[in-house]
């Protein structure tokens, strides 16, 4: 009896990828139980203590649901999907590993306590600003950390204005590194996902909007940096524009976010109320930026082009 080598290495290959993936996924959820663990005989989060066995049964399932995604969009050949949640079990994995050395080493506290985080910092004296701009950097590049509680911690040591200088900074630099390996890393990476051919005609469909979108989204506090500056790496946007560009809308966001922090707190209802509203019109007003790009994208352009023949008229009529 004579067997396709072709057919029986394919069935390998394919078994072999399913397996890979299973592990993986597993190992994710290892770290994450372990981690949960540790949490709970260390008390370091209330809530993750309070409903320990919801945790681990809610992470359980996710982690079920999204391997049994993978197998039936694999055994479906649907090539960009299931490369999408390998990707995914990938990063789960990663940042599973980063959840379990956080709090096993007692280092969890530190992401939702900015008292802890401040002691943490105040306690290295004069390398402390060296510290804070390291960790600003790093929550930009890797770190899992809302920088409202780097920021409010920032304000606690060094008041406002300095926080917003070291805040500066550690994000610029942060988004300068998280924007190169977006450039020469993430395209070859969604090329593999979802195919050189559809990227390059979704990036050529945006090709125009995305200056615009994108420093919009840098200006606003509460997006992804890391995310941003990835998909900023892959759009048509220039070195020169973005280093422009992050400069001036992180110049912003850090000399407003700070001051803002230490007038509307966070622990009082009337501040919690103000945030909420603030937010909710910050959304609505990047949600309408958004529906009508287009318009403004044309309107701007225009004004520009009006501008610039209004100057031609005028140095024309000077010299007659």
């Amino acid at each position: 009896m004579k067997y396709d080598k072709k057919a029986v290495f394919a069935v390998l290959k394919d078994v072999s990828n399913i397996l890979l993936t299973i592990a993986i996924g597993a190992v994710a959820l290892m770290f994450v139980l372990l981690g949960l663990r540790d949490v709970k005989i260390n008390k370091y989060l209330a809530v993750l203590v309070n409903y320990y066995e919801v945790f681990v049964w809610v992470a359980a399932a996710i982690a079920f649901i999204v391997l049994a995604l993978y197998v039936v969009f694999y055994l479906m050949k649907k090539q960009s999907l299931y490369r999408l949640f390998f990707l995914g079990v990938v990063c789960a994995a990663i940042f599973a590993v980063i959840f379990y050395i956080l709090c096993h080493t007692g280092g969890i506290r530190f992401v939702t306590d900015q008292q802890a985080l401040q002691q943490y910092i105040d306690g290295f004296g004069a390398w402390a600003v060296i510290i804070y701009i390291l960790f600003s950097y790093l929550q930009v590049v890797i770190l899992p950390v809302p920088g409202s509680v780097t920021v409010a911690a920032g304000v606690m040591l060094f008041g406002w204005l300095e926080c917003a200088v070291y805040s500066f900074i550690g994000i610029v630099l942060g988004s300068i590194t998280a924007f190169a390996i977006g450039r020469l890393i993430g395209y070859k990476a969604v090329c593999w996902i979802v195919g050189k051919e559809d990227l390059d005609k979704w990036l050529d469909k945006i090709k125009g909007k995305d200056y615009l979108i994108l420093s919009l989204m840098f200006l606003l506090p509460m997006f992804p940096d890391d995310v941003l500056c990835f998909v900023a790496g892959l759009s048509s946007m220039t070195w020169p524009y973005f280093l422009i560009m992050i400069a001036i809308t992180r110049l912003i966001s850090c000399f407003t976010v700070a001051p803002s922090i230490n007038l509307i707190p966070f622990n009082e209802w009337w501040g919690i109320i103000t945030w909420v509203v603030i937010l909710a019109i910050v959304v609505l007003a990047f949600y309408l930026v958004c529906k009508y790009s287009d318009r403004i994208d044309s309107f701007i352009k225009n004004k520009l082009k009006l501008g610039s023949k209004k100057n031609r008229d005028s140095k024309n009529i000077d010299k007659k």
